[in-house]
């Protein structure tokens, strides 16, 4: 790996320092849970730049942070792309049912508002 991959490289909780305050505080914002809602009906990784959110970029890259710091999240370049994919399967094996349930809830609220 040379310098520059390793400045590329973001930080992420490994799994077993994935806590469910700091998921259920991740899911709990809107803009936030729009993205996971998203990336879990993707068979692909997104780029940050596929979301059409009504924030501002700054504002953006804050929720993509604390998307990825939380774990939801895992977040790797691909050139100049940052690529998003949801970790469904690890926190599947921690909290069992809860991402599910969660977007599950957020189908069935939108459905109710609409």
């Amino acid at each position: 790996m040379t310098e520059h991959d390793t400045a590329r490289t973001l930080a992420h909780p490994e799994a077993a320092e994935i806590r469910l305050e700091d998921v259920l505080h991740a899911l709990s914002d809107p803009v936030r849970l729009s993205i996971t809602r998203d990336l879990a009906v993707s068979a692909a990784d997104l780029a940050c730049s596929h979301f059409d959110l009504p924030v501002t970029k700054s504002t953006t890259t804050h929720h993509f942070r604390v998307l990825r710091e939380s774990g939801v999240v895992r977040q790797t370049y691909r050139g100049t792309t940052k690529l998003n994919a949801l970790r469904r399967e690890e926190l599947e094996a921690l909290f069992p049912g809860l991402l599910d349930s969660v977007l599950t809830a957020a189908a069935a609220e939108e459905a109710r508002l609409a």
